[in-house]
């Protein structure tokens, strides 16, 4: 999973499947279901941090599964596969706005949903008027009204898979999504390019605090475990130097958290998605 991950750790899975289509999604979950295989579905990789025995099962890569389409003036659907930038492009050519907060979000919509994803007080979910979930072996359509949902955070049921979010978005002007498109390049670019592999921000902001100023006070920008590190540029990102191990970024994050609840008498949590069984 080191190929698959943007951390580029994770030992191998039993299976990695790429289906071609929804058909084939819904044949190759069926046989799994069938013969007792468990699975997980990942997207591009970039919040998730798979252990070094790798996973049991199938990963099924929704990647093929990218459509955009239209539903009406001021609604589109975005298939989990599809690159957050790509819908933010998708939006924009049809007069529509609200999303560019996540153009500069590396991966895919299907994790975005799946991780409330945002930026600067926004959440995605905030814009989702339903979700195509698989469930069961089951298509199944959800209102968001119907679904539990925060900060960073979707409740799903065991086994769910997010297919496609349906986004009610506003009428904007193309160039004004431009701009801040490009001021959201232009943000990341100078606070996030950290220079090396990396889940992008590995801890949750706790209610009321900024989470890269606790590891700050804590002592920890910097900290290194075997190729794992805090990075200097930003310490809400850990970074893999060169060689590093799931087990370097979970024994530094365990550090991390440790020092910050000593330190500031709070507990972060991460969040990156951590799955998968040691070596």
């Amino acid at each position: 999973m080191s190929r698959h991950t943007s951390l580029k750790v994770g030992g191998p899975a039993d299976i990695f499947a790429v289906p071609a289509d929804l058909d084939d999604l819904l044949l190759l979950v069926n046989s799994l279901k069938e013969r007792g295989i468990s699975y997980m579905a990942k997207g591009g990789g970039y919040n998730l941090l798979v252990r070094d025995g790798g996973i049991r099962g199938a990963v099924i890569s929704l990647e093929r599964l990218n459509r955009i389409e239209q539903l009406d003036a001021g609604r589109i659907r975005a298939w989990a596969g599809a690159e957050n930038l790509a819908v933010v492009r998708f939006a924009q050519n049809l007069g529509l706005g609200g999303i560019s907060f996540i153009a500069g979000i590396p991966g895919t919509i299907g994790g975005a949903v799946r991780m409330n994803a945002g930026a600067y007080g926004s959440g995605l979910l905030e814009r989702a008027a339903g979700l195509t979930l698989l469930r069961g072996g089951q298509l199944v359509e959800c209102a968001i009204s119907e679904m539990a949902f925060g900060y960073r955070h979707l409740e799903l049921q065991p086994g769910d898979i997010v297919l496609a979010v349906e986004l009610a978005l506003e009428a904007c002007d193309p160039a004004v999504v431009e701009a801040e498109v490009r001021k959201d390049f232009e943000l990341r670019r100078t606070k996030h390019a950290v220079g090396h592999p990396s889940a992008g921000s590995f801890f949750k902001n706790p209610k009321g605090e900024i989470v890269w100023r606790l590891i700050d006070a804590a002592g920890m920008r910097g900290a290194t475990v075997g190729g794992a590190h805090v990075s200097e540029v930003h310490s809400n990102f850990l970074v893999n130097q060169g060689g590093a191990t799931a087990a370097d970024f979970l024994a530094l994050a365990a550090q991390v958290k440790s020092a910050v609840q000593q330190t500031c008498g709070i507990l972060i949590e991460e969040e990156v998605r951590i799955v998968g069984e040691d070596a």
